[in-house]
């Protein structure tokens, strides 16, 4: 039988086999990736995903802020961006950003270069590239609303070029194919003094400090917002907050947030979460929908 690392093709990349992934993802929780791929550019990684057997699964993950991966890990190929996928580059109010590139380093260097409205993006954790993925946003902004355009790699390594509309934003979320693996993306913003929008940012990121667990390891917020709800209220109200399974927990500073607040694994991460929504949807009659993205196998 021919095991996938048979058939993989030569990058100037690395392959790194049964890699874990615990120290990656936020969670610190989770399985291992059978074949982890690091591309050395996007040549490397067109050529990669061109030439790879089309029934190998590939998958991609950023830093992991949003991202519970399962004990038993993710099978076929995942694909981490390196550095070189992170270049933030400035023209006017014209931002463009590597979807390596740190949300909160697009951030800052929009405000450096007296850039408003791009502020949010210090308050959303992960990666440009898994902010696109979710239409990412905290505090009234999101993705769409400096968004201009987006290079992706699709299934065959063609890049294509993605607008507005091709993307088709919702509430968290970009209506695209789940095999494109997104380069880099524009964003626009408007002049402003960098004092004031510095200012701005770090009034968000008091607020935000001020009111979540930032400090524990955790996924950001577990929940979408059901229309005219707020997920932790509905949570609080359910009785579920600091809940726990194992070392779990529903954090107890802000109940839409599940922390690892030892070893957890991510299955009591994630019975934890259903958890929630079963009492959730006992006490209101709401039914949350998963905000984190869950991946992988089952242990």
């Amino acid at each position: 039988m021919t095991r996938p690392c048979d058939a993989l093709p030569p990058v100037r990349g690395t392959y790194t086999y049964d890699a874990p992934l615990k120290d990656l993802v936020w969670f610190r929780a989770g399985g291992p990736a059978q074949i982890l791929f690091r591309p050395a550019d996007a040549e490397d990684l067109a050529s990669f995903l061109a030439a790879k057997p089309s029934d190998l699964g590939v998958s991609v993950i950023g830093v992991g802020s949003n991202l519970l991966v399962r004990d038993g890990g993710i099978p076929g190929v995942v694909v981490r961006l390196p550095a070189s996928f992170g270049k933030i580059d400035i023209t006017g109010t014209r931002v463009r950003a590597g979807a390596a590139a740190l949300d909160a380093a697009v951030a800052m260097a929009a405000a450096d270069a007296g850039i408003a409205r791009l502020e949010f993006l210090r308050g959303v954790p992960g990666t440009i590239g898994g902010a696109l993925k979710m239409n990412a946003g905290c505090y009234g902004s999101e993705i769409k609303d400096v968004f201009v355009e987006a290079t992706a790699l699709d299934a065959q390594g063609n890049k294509i070029v993605l607008k507005a509309e091709d993307m088709a934003f919702v509430y968290r979320k970009a209506q695209i194919g789940e095999e494109l693996i997104f380069i880099d993306a524009s964003f626009d913003g408007s002049p402003d003094s960098p004092d004031a929008v510095r200012a701005r940012m770090e009034a968000l990121v008091a607020q935000r400090e001020a009111t979540q667990p930032i400090r524990s390891k955790t996924g950001g917020s577990t929940f979408k917002n059901p229309p005219g709800h707020k997920a932790w209220q509905l949570i609080d109200q359910a009785g579920c907050r600091g809940l726990t399974i194992g070392a779990a927990q529903v954090s107890e500073k802000h109940c839409n947030f599940l922390i690892n607040t030892g070893e957890a694994t991510a299955t009591q991460i994630e019975a934890l979460g259903e958890e929630v929504k079963k009492r959730v949807r006992a006490q209101s009659g709401i039914a949350l929908e998963w905000e984190i993205k869950r991946v992988g196998v089952a242990a």
